[in-house]
């Protein structure tokens, strides 16, 4: 965890000021570390200069991360400093290596707190690390500030009684603002852990990143910390708090949705089994022809779905396609939703750094913290990855990993995240108003510009097919005329109400409507003019259905004939919509055919009837009306 060091020097203000800036510039300058200095000037016209202090380097033998302690031993021992941890960020699992790291620190700052994991990559000063060890140590000035380690064994077994023991060592230190934490992921579900930490304070902030291997297809990983050495499946976590700690978190994305979407119907745990009743595998294999082979994993990085959760828009990547055609994720995902695969836009993604790197300006954070996931990587490339995190160097020294999954807390629910760059920003003490920071985003080359149009012209093209298939699948089902629905989708949605009614006993009405002598307006004033009032009965049908039975469903019968379905009414209040619609209707004076009447019968379903007989029974109910005199109800 990085979080930000400021060391305070006290000087009387002279009337040259540059002086001094230039020998401190010359100074940090010939040492090579890493700083920003802040200006305070109090009342009592004293000039405080506050460094913001982190060491980043790279190393490849123990001899060379001695000699980076010494340095930082030097500094500690003439400046003023809180608490210190180490970062410890490796390309590969040589447990020997992470080991003797951490003894070495260990040793020769035995008051360091460190934790580290194997990661895809390192972010070093904005940009992709080229080290396959890379350590980042950060110094923390105010005495406020808090700092404390915790480890566990992690499994799917095991995840719900890890978050109960964080939540007592929470409870046992208020100070905690924020928890970082970095876990073995890879081969289960994180959904249980994530929804577990629901009820921990939700003004702590949670953020961290799944470990990973430098190797996609390979799952191992591992976690340490000095509170628990190393672990092959495991969770270390960082407790970070005190009263003049601040810390803003934001996550960005870029990509977007492509095609169609794909209905989640068959779905167990982080199993995706079936997209549309089909295999889930063959949405990857028709759409975009990926074979299902060992490099599955590596080809649908670029390719994850996208999806609701919780109100938020995420990403989530399959790790492996299984025998059967199902996928697995990373996390679980939920049946009845509706999903379309997503694309990189590099444009997308460059107004989305942008965005955030301005919200994160303002917060005038004094370090920057990324978790960047793997797939992020594979799609830009080892050459213009970085384009999208060196911003972030333009307004704080940042660093972080690629990771195999991202955690973020929203809205008080724990979200892990895929394909998603995760930021946190630290800062210690407050705001200084006078300040500006500021993000000069990078450039993008010209091939972005036709993938971009690409991306586009298949989004635009897919919102006009999905509107077209919108229509036709409306044409199926309504009148053409009304646009009520036509009889086959009224007997559909009778049967259906019936269905609760015999399982569920829940009541259900009809209602069947005919217009009184309606044979005669045709032959007499012409076809147009039977419309008319065919017209005048749907709009009242509507009107008052909506008002009085909004999950009521109304259906042309054939003709002048109507029907009116309406869950949930017995006999009695059916009756006295079928009164209103009969009334208001009566009172509507056509231009030829002046006013018109209608006979309804009504029925409420009987236990146990089927569609047809209840069918035969609203008419039987509705050739009463119209033989005791028409314009009238009858309830069969």
């Amino acid at each position: 965890m990085h979080f930000p060091a400021v060391f305070l020097f006290f000087f009387v203000v002279e009337p040259r000021l540059t002086s001094i800036f230039v020998c401190l510039h010359d100074f940090f300058h010939a040492r090579g570390s890493i700083f920003a200095i802040k200006l305070y000037i109090t009342k009592k016209t004293k000039l405080y200069i506050g460094i913001v202090k982190q060491f980043q380097f790279e190393f490849s033998a123990t001899d060379k991360l001695k000699s980076e302690l010494d340095k930082i031993n030097q500094w500690r021992k003439s400046r003023f400093t809180s608490s210190t941890v180490f970062s410890i960020y490796a390309e590969n699992t040589e447990q020997e290596k992470i080991k003797a790291a951490c003894e070495i620190i260990e040793r020769e700052m035995p008051d360091a707190l460190y934790l580290g994991c194997t990661t895809n990559g390192t972010i070093t000063e904005g940009r992709l690390s080229d080290a396959p060890f890379v350590v980042t140590c950060t110094l923390c000035e105010y005495p406020s500030t808090q700092v404390c380690l915790l480890q566990y064994p992690l499994s799917e077994s095991s995840a719900l009684g890890v978050i109960d023991e964080l939540k007592k060592e929470l409870a046992k230190r208020p100070w905690v603002k924020a928890i970082e934490l970095l876990a073995t992921i890879r081969g289960m579900s994180m959904t249980p852990f994530c929804e577990a930490c629901t009820d921990i304070d939700p003004n702590i902030q949670i953020f961290g990143g799944g470990a990973f291997n430098i190797d996609l297809n390979n799952d191992n990983a591992c976690v340490f910390s000095k509170a628990g050495g190393y672990s092959e499946k495991g969770v270390a976590f960082l407790l970070i708090g005190g009263k003049d700690i601040n810390i803003r978190t934001t996550h960005i994305t870029g990509w977007k949705p492509l095609g169609k979407e794909f209905h989640v119907t068959k779905a167990t745990g982080n199993i995706l089994q079936e997209l549309d009743g089909k295999p889930a595998y063959d949405a990857y294999y028709k759409y975009l022809n990926i074979p299902n082979n060992s490099d599955f994993f590596y080809n649908t990085l670029e390719f994850p779905f996208f999806y609701n959760h919780h109100g938020i828009n995420i990403l989530r990547a399959p790790t492996a396609s299984n025998a059967d055609g199902s996928l697995t994720m990373t996390s679980n995902i939920e049946e009845d939703v509706y999903a379309r695969i997503a694309y990189g836009d590099p444009w997308t993604i460059l107004n989305s750094i942008e965005d955030g790197g301005r919200e994160i300006a303002e917060f005038q954070p004094e370090i920057i913290k990324v978790f960047s996931c793997a797939a992020r990587r594979t799609f830009w490339g080892n050459d213009e990855i970085s384009k999208e995190t060196y911003p972030f160097q333009n307004i704080a020294h940042t660093s972080g990993f690629y990771t195999s999954g991202e955690f973020l807390r929203m809205n008080s629910e724990l979200i892990q995240h895929n394909v998603t760059l995760v930021v946190v920003a630290f800062r210690e003490g407050e705001v200084d108003e006078s300040a500006t920071f500021t993000m000069a985003p990078e450039k993008f080359s010209g091939k972005v510009s036709m993938i971009n149009r690409l991306a586009t012209f298949i989004d635009a093209a897919t919102a006009e097919l999905a509107e077209a298939n919108k229509k036709l699948a409306m044409a199926a089902i309504t009148d053409s005329l009304t646009q009520l629905y036509n009889r086959a989708e009224i007997q559909k949605r009778i049967s259906s109400s019936l269905r609760e009614c015999n399982e569920e006993g829940k009541k259900v009405a009809l209602i069947m409507l005919d217009i009184d002598n309606f044979k005669m307006v045709n032959d007499t004033y012409g076809h147009k003019e039977g419309d008319s009032v065919i017209l005048g009965l749907t709009e009242t049908m509507k009107s008052v259905v909506t008002e009085n039975a909004p999950e009521g469903s109304i259906g042309r019968w054939g003709g002048e004939e109507f029907m009116i379905v309406l869950p949930g009414f017995d006999s009695q209040a059916a009756a006295k919509i079928a009164n209103q619609i009969r009334t208001t209707f009566a009172a509507i004076s056509f231009p030829k055919a002046r006013r018109k009447t209608t006979s309804i019968g009504v029925v409420e379903a009987l236990r146990g009837e089927s569609s047809d007989m209840v069918c035969v029974r609203v008419d039987s109910a509705l050739y009463e009306a119209k033989n005791n005199g028409k314009n009238q109800v009858f309830i069969g």
